[in-house]
């Protein structure tokens, strides 16, 4: 029976050993390339009310998003070209600006938006704040597990 060494890094290894470690490589570039490569183009978190809701939906650059309800297991799921035409449109006239301080009262939704490195919750929806919020709200109830 021969042994045959690969050197790797510098480390000799018996091939079945490479062989082991060049899979996992292999995996977690895999993963890395997968993961990396998602840039986040809109989040949305929606939270409070009586109901206790807490529904995220974050839509990345590549099309796809991942939507997510209080008692429902998050959903991956690519938007169609139409949706995110329409998202994109709709996100040229948003301008995220200033939270605004919680109301007095309970029964109230805050609704968290960032986008291009802006963040910022409201109780209001401001008017460039509404289209993208609906257009993102449709996709949930679209896409989400039901809670």
């Amino acid at each position: 029976m021969a042994l045959i060494l690969v050197v790797s890094g510098g480390t000799a290894l018996p091939t079945h050993a490479a062989s082991a470690q060049e899979s996992a490589q292999t995996s977690v570039q895999t993963s890395a390339q997968a993961n990396g490569h998602k840039k986040v183009l809109v989040q949305l978190r929606e939270t409070g009310g009586f109901a206790g809701i807490d529904d995220r939906v974050t839509v990345y650059t590549n099309g796809c998003a991942r939507f997510s309800r209080r008692q429902a297991p998050p959903v991956n799921k690519c938007l169609t070209r139409g949706e995110m035409r329409k998202l994109r449109g709709y996100l040229k006239h948003l301008r995220v600006g200033c939270s605004e301080k919680q109301p007095q009262g309970a029964d109230f939704i805050k609704y968290t938006l960032a986008y291009h490195g802006h963040r910022a919750s409201r109780y209001t929806l401001p008017r460039t704040w509404s289209p993208v919020v609906r257009q993102l709200e449709k996709t949930l109830q679209k896409y989400a597990a039901p809670a």
